[in-house]
């Protein structure tokens, strides 16, 4: 559905600058930015996608993953068209890569089916769900969307959290943040190369800032996840940065993700990641002084568990997703009696 776009500038010439992530893309009219989903239509940037639903799910918090924010609740999850990076080892690549064809206002996308926000939110209500979840491609893309029915379900009593790549503007995040519980951003790396060859930019520190403004500006829940490739962001000195920076920057008790990389798409050819490399990371990460670091796509993994950071007992046994054991009934170890920093 057409809808004209919430974050842009006009500039001479009919040309519009996209101000909804950092890319800024500068568009003439008729053509569309970098994401494939916002157009210039005489002057005026609209988004493609409002409304259409490329995938819904329910399913568990720990998928996205969260593992500090209300473990084993279920959420809605749904996900649209496009993306504003391009991973050549997507793992959602059939969504996140494609975009709509045409952009007449009439034009029903195919892959997709239209829900309004009440819609979603009568369907998280339906399922118990505790609230949605935008996820499977980037959230940031389908912002007017998002926005609108984050704004509803929280007068509604629903939780929203995003699972993204951080790309977002500071601007776009702090309208939608008052409606936001949680976020999950991913860091690919730690340098300009390893950007540059993953996600087609040409600097990474906005989005450290956001997260960091995530954290520090609006006290939002905050995990962050990197995928583990080899031969693309496998470099230790890369890795201990992203591991000293979550400690100094957004404090110890932040969780991060560590996961296995399966091949997929245009990287198809390289192997999934070895699990003693994942492990190495771990212990780097532990070492720097991060409380919880946690191994993904590695099924019944140690270290898919949660241990207190005091006295090392295991506070949350998980297979994968699901969770086996969880010991919290409050924010204290009960073996030792030490704070721990998860949302229950």
């Amino acid at each position: 559905m057409l809808k004209e776009a919430e974050f842009f500038e006009r500039i001479e010439d009919k040309r519009v600058r996209c101000t909804l992530c950092q890319r800024e893309c500068l568009i003439s009219t008729g053509k569309r930015g970098f994401c494939g989903v916002r157009v210039n239509i005489d002057g005026v940037l609209k988004t493609l996608i409002y409304g259409e639903v490329a995938y819904i799910a329910v399913s568990p918090i720990e998928k996205k993953p969260f593992f500090h924010f209300y473990p084993g609740s279920t959420w809605l999850s749904l996900g649209t068209l496009g993306c504003n990076f391009k991973c050549p080892g997507c793992q959602n690549w059939d969504i996140a890569h494609k975009v709509p064809e045409t952009m007449e206002e009439s034009d029903i996308i195919p892959e997709c089916n239209y829900f309004t926000p009440e819609d979603v939110i009568n369907a998280a209500k339906k399922y118990n769900c505790l609230g949605i979840s935008w996820t499977y491609n980037e959230p940031t893309i389908w912002f007017e969307f998002a926005y609108e029915t984050s704004r509803r379900a929280k007068k509604e009593g629903l939780l929203s959290n995003y699972v993204s790549n951080g790309f977002i503007s500071p601007l776009a995040l702090d309208t939608i943040a008052p409606y936001l519980d949680a976020i999950r951003i991913d860091v690919k790396g730690f340098s300009k190369s390893t950007y540059k060859k993953i996600a087609h930019i040409d600097d990474f520190k906005g989005i450290l800032s956001i997260a960091e403004r995530v954290k520090r500006k609006h006290g939002m829940h905050l995990e962050i996840i990197t995928n583990l490739i080899p031969q693309i962001n496998d470099n230790e000195n890369e890795l201990k940065g992203i591991a000293k920076w979550i400690k100094q920057k957004l404090g110890s008790e932040t969780p991060w993700h560590i996961t296995r990389f399966y091949p997929a798409c245009k990287l198809s050819h390289i192997p999934p990641t070895p699990i003693s490399l994942l492990e190495r990371t771990r212990e780097l990460a532990i070492k720097t002084g991060l409380e919880y670091v946690y191994l993904g796509n590695v099924p019944r993994h140690p270290f898919e568990n949660t241990y207190c950071p005091h006295c090392g007992k295991i506070l949350i046994e998980r297979h994968s997703i699901s969770i086996l054991k969880n010991y919290l009934k409050r924010k204290i170890c009960p073996f030792c009696g030490g704070k721990i920093e998860i949302i229950l």
